[in-house]
């Protein structure tokens, strides 16, 4: 079976010299770069939230905003996300822009209420007279080491819900186009950041450096060319995707890994072509299986053209159906690593 995948395969190659001429940003600094000039843009826009302003963020991606635009654009709240997040989306309503930073999304579930009931449902129980062009942005998912009070990824939590636009970033060029088409939209997006990214450095295009760049929603992003299986990811799952996509063309195997970039609205059309030409699809995330993205992308596929297509079932690659363990062993075994996607694709491809 091997010899016939790896059949008639052409290699993608890259070019070393283009990603060492391309300038490196991390994405915390590609998300500080939207914000600022997003508020130098439009004095409407302002940031609230836990430590963004005197302390720089508790992540620093609010880093120097304070000094720049002052108290009444950078305002440091109490520890009360119902409190925050309600102010927030009043004021979205009476014409400002503001975005909203959470901590962490595990800490969002104290304002469920303002982002559901307040937020994403008053455009349409308004009959179109009010929008609510508001952000809410932060670490979503695991980081290391945090329990699992801090560790839950909500893509499928929000997705779920009509009103809302949702991404989910992986590079930093992904971080400030997303953001700054966050920014600018006249209805409520969750931005759902990862804080083991924060620190990672990307390559910059020159497009991307530029202050009209943004990256519009449902709009995913092939970050590998392959022709016998797709691997469709978001977020730090991306990583694991091209990780295991690498080690997988080692053994004559190319996989598709397709970077969703935005969750709600889904980018259905990438991903079926992609598996009408692959034949074969996983999706990967670190949240739970259950209700997951997943989920969805398994369904939407059985409902589409790429469904006839397909030589074997969709897997879903996840993390496992627990909260998250605190001990660090058990926190890598509950979330999915580069190995499980590759026993998962050798699987579906019969390799042995």
């Amino acid at each position: 079976m091997l010899t016939s995948v790896a059949r008639g395969i052409a290699r993608r190659s890259f070019s070393t010299s283009k990603w060492a001429a391309a300038q490196q940003m991390t994405v915390r600094d590609a998300l500080n770069s939207a914000l600022d000039e997003e508020m130098e843009r439009d004095e409407k826009v302002f940031i609230l939230g836990e430590e963004v302003a005197l302390y720089d963020g508790a992540y620093k991606v609010s880093r120097g905003l304070w000094k720049k635009y002052g108290d009444k654009r950078v305002i440091d709240t109490p520890i009360t996300e119902a409190g925050f997040a309600g102010i927030a989306v009043g004021s979205a309503m009476a014409g400002l822009r503001p975005i909203c930073e959470f901590m962490t999304f595990n800490f969002s579930m104290q304002a469920i209420d303002h982002i559901i009931n307040s937020a994403a449902k008053t455009f349409y129980m308004s009959a179109g007279r009010v929008n609510v062009p508001i952000v809410f942005r932060g670490p979503n998912g695991a980081a290391a080491g945090v329990g699992a009070q801090h560790s839950q990824c909500f893509g499928a939590w929000f997705s779920h819900c009509p009103g809302l636009k949702v991404v989910s970033p992986y590079t930093s060029e992904d971080a400030k186009g997303l953001l700054k088409a966050a920014i600018r939209d006249p209805d409520p997006v969750v931005v759902l950041e990862n804080e083991m990214l924060y620190g990672v450095q990307y390559p910059m295009s020159d497009e991307s450096l530029s202050k009209d760049f943004v990256i519009p929603f449902g709009k995913a992003k092939i970050e590998r060319v392959g022709n016998h299986v797709t691997l469709v990811a978001h977020s730090k799952a991306v990583e694991q995707a091209l990780e295991a996509a690498k080690e997988l063309a080692g053994k004559g195997i190319e996989a598709e890994v397709i970077n969703l970039r935005s969750l709600r609205p889904l980018d259905l059309e990438t991903i079926v072509k992609s598996v009408v030409k692959t034949n074969h699809c996983l999706s990967i995330e670190q949240g739970w299986p259950h209700c997951g993205i997943g989920a969805e992308i398994s369904a939407r596929i059985s409902e589409s053209e790429a469904f006839y297509h397909l030589d074997a079932p969709v897997i879903r690659v996840t993390g496992v159906d627990t909260p998250m363990p605190y001990t660090k062993s058990l926190e890598v075994a509950a979330l999915p690593q580069a190995k499980d996607i590759v026993f998962a694709v050798n699987k579906v491809l019969g390799v042995q």
